[in-house]
């Protein structure tokens, strides 16, 4: 990742990689320069060939808060125009995190309102403490979940987005599992947090296969099956014949692990 010096957030690299949003004073909240820093981030990271999935979390007491309330203030005196160009530079950081070429997990815990949302929605997997707290508040504010919709439409569907974005209701970590919103929901005091499996499972997978795995998911979504056979039969040729395949079916015979873990 080329130097960038992050003022409100933090890096721990590493084959996982964990950003860290650090403004724990306002619970997380997402201003100007936060939006700017993750979409960097999460742009330059992936360019290393030996980072093998993200991990985006809080310092604090909270994962996000959504928008911090001086930036929403600044906002509002904006023209159309000017707002239009800060809508697209949000939507922006979470097309960068769905468009991430390699897993992402979102640690979330305290809690997520608002946009905070649209960050974890655009994660591949979403990991939540029981005790968080959810809301799309943007109706309680007189305007609409509209740049983080894409995302969390995708994610949890038509009718689960309606009860949950117009009502605006705050709702638990279990309520947003059974919406789709949250892969895995434990008890930090008595639970091992399912990040550790998660990144065991990581470790163990070929990260080539990985990343052609996501971009297969992203590419097949909405094609008839017809139409994804050409790609996925090229795809499976290419890998089978690639050093990451060849060590992976070498190895199983050879009874041992690829080369790949540690």
């Amino acid at each position: 990742m080329k130097k960038v010096e992050f003022q409100t957030i933090n890096i721990e690299q590493g084959v996982a990689t964990f950003i860290n949003l650090n403004r724990p004073d306002v619970h997380n909240a997402m201003n100007a320069k936060m939006i700017s820093e993750l979409t960097v981030a999460f742009t330059e990271i992936p360019k290393d060939a030996s980072i093998r999935l993200i991990v985006l979390r809080g310092n604090g007491k909270s994962f996000c808060a959504g928008a911090d309330l001086n930036y929403m203030k600044g906002i509002a005196e904006f023209g159309f125009d000017e707002n239009v160009q800060d809508g697209k530079r949000l939507a922006g950081l979470f097309n960068s995190v769905y468009d991430c070429p390699i897993p992402t997990i979102a640690l979330v815990h305290g809690s997520a309102f608002g946009g905070a949302n649209g960050l974890l929605a655009a994660c591949d997997i979403v990991i939540a403490e029981q005790n968080t707290n959810f809301a799309f508040s943007e109706v309680k504010l007189g305007i609409a979940p509209a740049t983080i919709a894409p995302f969390v439409i995708k994610r949890i569907g038509e009718f689960g987005a309606k009860e949950l974005m117009l009502t605006g209701k705050r709702f638990n970590a279990k309520e947003a599992q059974k919406w789709n919103l949250v892969n895995h929901v434990y008890d930090s005091e008595k639970d091992e947090n399912p990040l550790n499996d998660l990144l065991k499972q990581f470790e163990s997978s070929a990260p080539g296969a990985v990343r052609e795995t996501k971009i297969l998911i992203k590419n097949i979504l909405g094609k008839d099956i017809s139409e994804g056979i050409e790609t996925t039969s090229k795809l499976i040729a290419k890998l089978r014949a690639s050093d990451e395949g060849q060590e992976g079916m070498t190895a199983f015979l050879e009874k041992r692990k690829p080369n790949w873990t540690k």
